[in-house]
This record gives structure tokens, sequence and C-alpha cells, in this order.
């Protein structure tokens, strides 16, 4: 088996690695905004890999990853593991669960978090077809890795990417939460059906029209950039209609100024029905605590707006008036709705209240597809990466 150590020029998708004592530790977010704002929630969730892949082409018929995984947990409640998943010319053919690896456990009831460490995971994928081809290594989109060493029993080598590069900017359900594995979350089954790449941003708990994410999305390659916001805001409570509106306004201009020809897709909530009239800020049920299933609750007054609190009602409506007060003809409005409404709730029912299972994740993917892909054949975007940026203005 060849063993290679420099995995640095096969990963894609990210804005920054850090060499850390173990191996290569992979970010979805630049060194300067981490610094600038180390905001516990945000760090861990751009440091859970959820788009990002190694990626070669080979002959071998046999490939083994070695990592380090760190995982969040709660005392009590039960959560799958990561998964890296292995796909050949672009289908996904075969997955590695996560096993050992480190673990921060925090107690729901007191605060407190405990480390505990645990032993390096390999991901080993056989009796691969003996012919040359694309492999692609899609790291766990919900634990955080170091990547040690890669072996084949034939020699790999870079593979160039240039399909049309679709940035997308989302919360936790554009992370991936509740899907199984890192190709079943919907912007990669959407990427997939589309055929473009996915530069994943979706940060758990973290889509809060923060100015500084939107300067990085203005700093990276992208030819068609998508912004679904609306959950984070409502359930953390952070704002009222008139801050979100400004916010919404200010987030489109910082992005408009790296890209401002690309095509950009403002999506608003799908549906979730705690949320639907009712404002923030979310909680977990503590009826929940301790059952097989932990489920948010809304904890604000329904119907509560007259001041301006914010419900998905309200925020759909103040995106569509965003949307349409911009004299932007590259803008475009996608209703989270049609992706998933009150009638797929019913057939679909979010597990936690919250978000969405795998089957729902795929339907979610599978209707953006078209939207994704029709826009992108009328604004004539077919590939190639166009550099953008504004850091140098």
């Amino acid at each position: 088996m060849i063993q290679i150590t420099d995995l640095e020029p096969f990963l894609s998708e990210v804005a920054d690695v850090e060499h850390t004592i173990r191996g290569l530790r992979p970010h979805r977010l630049p060194a300067w905004l981490r610094k600038q704002f180390p905001d516990a929630q945000l760090l861990a969730m751009e440091a859970q890999p959820s788009g990002v892949l190694l990626t070669f082409r080979s002959e071998a018929t046999a490939v083994a990853l070695t990592l380090q995984p760190t995982r969040l947990s709660f005392a009590g409640l039960s959560r799958p593991r990561g998964q890296v998943e292995l796909s050949i010319d672009g289908e996904p053919v075969a997955s590695s669960v996560l096993t050992g690896g480190d673990l921060a456990e925090t107690d729901l009831r007191t605060g407190a978090t405990s480390v505990m460490t645990g032993d390096p995971h390999t991901a080993a994928f056989a009796h691969l077809p003996a012919r040359d081809k694309v492999i692609e290594l899609w790291l766990p989109h919900n634990e955080s890795v170091e990547l040690m060493a890669l072996q084949a029993d034939a020699p790999i080598r870079r593979e160039p990417d240039d399909r049309a590069v679709w940035l997308h900017h989302g919360s936790s359900i554009s992370h991936g939460s509740n899907a199984v594995g890192p190709t079943a979350i919907w912007p990669a089954v959407a990427a997939r059906a589309a055929g473009v790449r996915l530069r994943n941003l979706g940060f758990g708990g973290s889509a809060l029209l923060d100015p500084f994410v939107a300067r990085a999305m203005a700093d990276m390659p992208a030819d068609i950039i998508s912004v679904k916001v609306g959950i984070n805001i409502v359930n953390l409570d952070v704002m009222r209609r008139r801050a979100f509106t400004a916010a919404l306004h200010g987030f489109l201009d910082t992005i408009r100024g790296g890209h401002p020809d690309a095509p950009l897709l403002v999506v608003t909530p799908i549906y979730c029905g705690i949320h639907e009239d009712t404002p923030g800020p979310g909680a977990i049920d503590p009826a929940s605590l301790g059952t097989d299933q932990v489920r948010f609750i809304a904890t604000g007054t329904r119907g509560d707006t007259a001041l301006g609190r914010l419900t998905l009602q309200v925020v759909r409506e103040a995106i569509a008036e965003v949307v349409e007060h911009r004299a932007d003809p590259g803008l475009h409005l996608v209703d989270g709705l049609t992706l998933y409404g009150l009638a797929d709730a019913d057939e679909l029912p979010l597990p936690d209240g919250l978000h969405p299972d795998t089957a729902a994740h795929d339907l979610i993917g599978r209707r953006f597809a078209p939207t994704l892909a029709g826009i992108m054949a009328s604004a004539h975007v077919t590939r190639g990466r166009p550099q953008a940026g504004i850091s140098s203005l």
C-alpha cells in the first residue's frame, strides 16, 4: 500500500487547513474570521467539514483514510456517529461509520462539559473497480476531524474540477442535521443532481446574517450563490423585523461586492410548525430529555408580532420585500415552502420538531436542484470559477 500524509493538495471546498500535532484539520471559514470572532458555537460548526472532501484519480481497488474525529454530544442523548462516504465518478457507493475519536460531552442540566480522548478511526474501502476513476472521500458533516494519512494500493493524482461552484450559506438544516451521512444532506443531493460543486457554509445555530460571513463569501470563488436564512434568527430571538430587514440588505450588499454578476438566490425558511406563528427563543423540550428523541419547542407567545418580533411567517414576508425592493436582476427569491411545506411535514415530519430526517433532506435537495440548474442555464453559467474578492479593495 502507498501511504500519503500530505493530504492538503487533495482537499477541496475548504477555506483554511490547520496543521495540528495529529494531522490536518480542515476549516470552512478563514483564519482571520475565526480570530476576529471566536464564538464557540460558530467555531465548533465551521470545523465540522460539511461538504468538504478529498478528491483524486486512481486505479486503486482499496483505499483507507485514517483520521482523528472529535464529536460533540449531550449527556443522556444518543446521537448517530458521523460517516466517511466514498463516491466513484460522482456516485456514492460506500460509507464507513466513525468509531473512537475524542468526545466533548455536555450535561444540559448543569452546563458542564467533559472531554474524553479516543483512538483514531480508519475508513477502509476495498473491492473498488479496477479501472481509472475519480474517487471522492466525503468527510463527516457532523464531527470535526484531523486527517492523518491516506493509503491506496495504486498511485493517486490530483483531479481538476471545472464544474461550476455553488456557494451556499444556511443554518443547521443546510449543515445537514439529522441526515445520515455527508452525501445525504440536502445541499449535496441538490449539487449532485444539478451537476455542480458544492461549497457548503451551512452552520448549525449560526446563520445569523453575520457581516463577516458575508465578507468571507465575497472573497470565495463562486459561480452561483444562495443564502437560506430565517430559522436561526427566529429560534435565537436575536432581531426584530426592522433590524432583520436592514441586516439582510447589508449581507447581500457585501456578497455583491465580491460577486457583482453571479446569480444570487435568497431562500426563505422551510416549514417548521413550532415557529410558524410563534417567536423564539427556541429551547429543548425538558419533557424529551432522557427519551429516545429530543425535541425542540418555541418559548415565545403565539402571534406576538405587533412590536416586530419574528416568526417564520414574518421572516418570509420580510425576505420577499427585500428581494422586491432591490434593483438586482440577478437576485432570485426561492420560497422554502415549495421545498418542504405543511403537507410534507405531515408525510415526513421533523423528528425533533426542527430538523429534517434523511428522507426529507433528499426531498428538499431534489426539489431545489431544478431551480439551481434552471437559474444557471438562464444566466449561461456552465463551468469555471471566476476569482472574486473585495479584500484587496
